[in-house]
């Protein structure tokens, strides 16, 4: 009975001594970034898969950073005996996780009758392939694609297109506003709290560049416009290989 107590103690001892260096080096981390990059602001530092190396993230980034923190490195990380991509899997489930706490309260939604899969989809009013995409909307919806509109004016702030974002949200019936300007067709100018701010820090905090750019449920990424039976394929494929 000694003997069980003191193989539990060892255990229990060794346990609470790899908390306290694995806490230091966070805290090494943490420090050094601070010190860097001191307008960073870190959600989580946890080791990663590979000895020495620590996985820091920041917003929906994820970045490498050396035990003592003196070393950083941005890139992916890769399973190479699974030929896996773990950075992939942990930013497609940090943009799942931003999109979820926005909300739809704060999108424009399009959904079908029976909604078989859903995307974000960051759009410009003006963007020509934008509109071309929302002028098919009802193939989208055939298909059983629920499409969220978030709102990526690329002219910036206070711009035309951030403008008729704007007016859109704040219109009485969104989706029609939304069509309509999709036509190119004037709306009433108007001004109301609004959630285009927050949609347009989802585009920095993404790294996104370019309109439209589709978002599956999965956190993937697609840049550009997808034709409805393309896309459901896509989305298929993606929860086979899930």
């Amino acid at each position: 009975m000694n003997n069980v107590i003191k193989a539990a103690s060892v255990l229990l001892l060794s346990a609470t001594c790899f908390l306290i260096v694995a806490n230091a080096d966070e805290l090494a981390v943490r420090q050094a970034l601070t010190k860097s990059m001191p307008t960073m602001k870190i959600d989580s530092i946890k080791p990663s898969e590979v000895k020495g190396l620590y996985e820091v993230m920041v917003g929906v980034n994820i970045y490498y950073v050396s035990e003592n923190g003196k070393y950083l490195l941005p890139g992916q990380l890769i399973d190479m005996a699974t030929n896996q991509d773990l950075t992939k899997e942990k930013l497609n489930g940090a943009r799942q996780l931003a999109i979820s706490k926005l909300g739809q309260s704060k999108m424009v939604v399009f959904k079908p009758k029976i909604s078989k899969y859903t995307v974000t989809i960051f759009t410009d009013i003006d963007c020509g392939y934008c509109r071309k995409l929302h002028s098919e909307i009802d193939q989208y919806l055939a298909e059983g694609i629920t499409i969220q509109y978030l709102f990526f004016p690329r002219a910036g702030k206070g711009s035309e297109s951030y403008d008729k974002a704007v007016s859109v949200w704040c219109s009485e019936d969104r989706n029609a506003a939304l069509t309509t300007a999709k036509k190119d067709q004037a709306l009433p100018v108007k001004t109301c709290e609004n959630p285009v701010d927050e949609h347009m820090q989802l585009v920095n905090d993404f790294g996104l560049n370019g309109t439209p750019t589709i978002i599956s449920e999965n956190g993937n990424i697609y840049p550009g416009y997808l034709p409805a039976k393309q896309l459901f394929a896509t989305l298929a494929q993606e929860k086979v290989a899930k």
